[in-house]
């Protein structure tokens, strides 16, 4: 958990857009280019984050895709998603070094929600082994800029983080020493070699669009509800642009703006 001084004037859609998620899942699964995308032998490696009280499993769908794209992929090794912010980017980074370590290659981060985070603050960390990080509907100019449900759970696990319950954050991650460089990491500029997307929707009912859009990143719109990010075809169709501009190998500035 993390928090920002930003002004907090945007809320959230309302929640009743997330009923979405199965209708966009439905549009994805008949859709040629998601059943049999063009196999690209220079597919980029892939590491993908998942969000708040997710885990990777909750990638599951898009893990398929870019595999059949070509892209060796793997997990963030995230159960669920309410660690310390700092011990979680730190698990990140991990795996981005092993991921990089395995194919030689500069890789792709996508993640979800609060994986977005993460994913950008490892990124800039390690900007000699990314090349492009995607985040998809988070809140990184706000982290807190959610809806009164989520913020209830944030509250909740926060509380039990207090109560020394291992693997969850707790309230002295928002202002606290233990998770100061991550707050401020996730604010910070980024390097001119490494792409940073957002993409955002207006219709999000979790997360303030506007929390999402952060002023280092291009900054992309669709149509989603907020947890359909991971199977909504628009996203698909960006992530496919953008994959396919990713540098091919460390230190390549293969896009150019």
């Amino acid at each position: 958990m993390s928090s920002s001084t930003a002004p907090r004037d945007a809320s959230a859609a309302t929640l009743r857009g997330e009923l979405r998620y199965g209708l966009e899942l439905a549009r994805l699964v008949t859709e040629r280019e998601f059943l049999r995308p063009e196999h690209r032998a220079d597919a980029p490696p892939v590491l993908l984050v998942p969000g708040f009280m997710a885990g990777d499993q909750s990638l599951g769908v898009l893990t398929g895709w870019l595999r059949r794209r070509g892209s060796w992929t793997s997990s963030a090794g995230i159960r669920l998603n309410v660690d310390c912010a700092e011990r979680a980017v730190a698990g990140v980074e991990a795996r981005v070094r092993r991921l990089a370590d395995r194919t030689g290659r500069s890789i792709v981060v996508i993640g979800q929600s609060r994986g977005g985070a993460l994913g950008r603050v490892a990124a800039l960390r390690n900007p000699e082994l990314v090349g492009t990080v995607v985040m998809l509907g988070s809140p990184v100019v706000d982290s807190l800029s959610v809806g009164p449900g989520v913020l209830r759970a944030v509250r909740s696990v926060a509380r039990l983080g207090d109560l020394g319950v291992p693997g969850l954050f707790s309230t002295s991650c928002r202002d606290g020493e233990c998770c100061a460089r991550f707050r401020s990491e996730l604010q910070a500029p980024l390097p001119s070699s490494l792409r940073a997307v957002s993409i955002y929707s207006r219709s999000d009912g979790i997360v303030a669009w506007k929390a999402c859009l952060d002023p280092y990143a291009e900054c992309v719109e669709v149509d989603s509800s907020h947890s359909g990010m991971s199977v909504n075809l628009a996203v698909y169709r960006v992530l496919a642009d953008v994959l396919d501009d990713a540098p091919l190998e460390r230190g390549e500035a293969r896009w150019s703006g």
